[in-house]
């Protein structure tokens, strides 16, 4: 299955579809996006589609409801987590201004984790 995500106002992601992938070849029986986004335009009555990889294949990250499209990076970037994080270029995804603490095996083993504080700026071990 293909996927393409419905792009709204600021480049908000705002549903996700699914398309079979027969639907997308063209006449050499290759896949094209613009043949599902036409597809999916006469289908919904709307124009603006962006196809997504539910592998992070292409487009750094697979759509979600919620999430823009960056049209210079072609790509999808999730809602920021905190004010303070700061986007990978990269993976397009949001990262702590901070490395999370690695946890010992005995914090593991009693369940503990780290948890962001957004107004300390830190780690902190639940």
């Amino acid at each position: 299955m293909a996927h393409f995500a419905k792009i709204g106002l600021n480049n908000k992601v705002i549903e996700v579809l699914s398309v079979h992938n027969d639907v997308l070849k063209d006449s050499n029986g290759v896949e094209q996006e613009n043949i599902g986004v036409d597809f999916l335009t006469k289908l919904t009555g709307w124009a603006i589609w962006k196809q997504t990889s539910y592998n992070s294949n292409f487009r750094k990250n697979y759509a979600g409801i919620g999430y823009t499209y960056d049209e210079d990076r072609d790509a999808f970037i999730p809602p920021k987590d905190y004010n303070s994080w700061i986007l990978n270029e990269q993976t397009c995804r949001w990262e702590a201004p901070i490395n999370m603490p690695q946890l010992t095996a005995e914090e593991i083993n009693n369940g503990n984790y780290y948890k962001w504080k957004e107004d300390t700026q830190s780690w902190d071990l639940m």
